[in-house]
């Protein structure tokens, strides 16, 4: 069940943040719609990993779209685009 909470609980914000676990955010409203989310750094660091893995393999997968109606290159073209 969510944790939500209007924002003006935060005047009271170290009854709010003892209520914050990584497996329990803390959802803040204002004007009755959801405005913030509190997570924890360990849940955050953990997203930025997730979101970082992501966007490689979106990448990866579009690298592997091109090459495959572009067509892949040989080791010798890639030596002459790296100037090796």
């Amino acid at each position: 069940m969510p944790n939500i909470k209007p924002i003006s609980d935060l005047r009271n914000y170290t009854d709010v943040l003892n209520e914050v676990d990584v497996s329990s955010r803390v959802y803040l409203t204002r004007n009755g719609r959801g405005e913030y989310a509190i997570l924890k750094m360990d849940e955050i660091d953990e997203l930025d990993k997730y979101r970082a893995a992501y966007s490689l393999f979106t990448r990866l997968k579009k690298a592997e779209e091109r090459a495959v109606t572009e067509g892949w290159i040989d080791e010798a073209d890639l030596d002459k685009l790296i100037g090796e």
